[in-house]
């Protein structure tokens, strides 16, 4: 991501609704919480990345208009 090491370091949370929608069951929501640490000083540019990325995700934009996803991030700055 942007120059930040992500291989070993990025850990992310997934939780998950599935309800009962006319009868059938489906997933509703996806909450993600992303945890990883930074190099001093990147911060800023962690959260530009996190900020436009899903707009690049073959996966949210797959579900975008079936799931209502949303994210967070933990970082810490190694």
């Amino acid at each position: 991501m942007r120059g930040i090491p992500s291989t070993e370091n990025l850990l992310a949370l997934v939780e998950g609704d599935i309800e009962d929608v006319e009868g059938v069951l489906k997933i509703t929501k996806i909450r993600l919480r992303y945890r990883f640490k930074l190099p001093p000083g990147a911060r800023e540019k962690a959260e530009r990345a996190l900020a436009v990325y899903a707009e690049k995700c073959p996966a949210y934009q797959t579900v975008k208009n079936c799931i209502d996803v949303s994210w967070s991030a933990d970082m810490e700055e190694a």
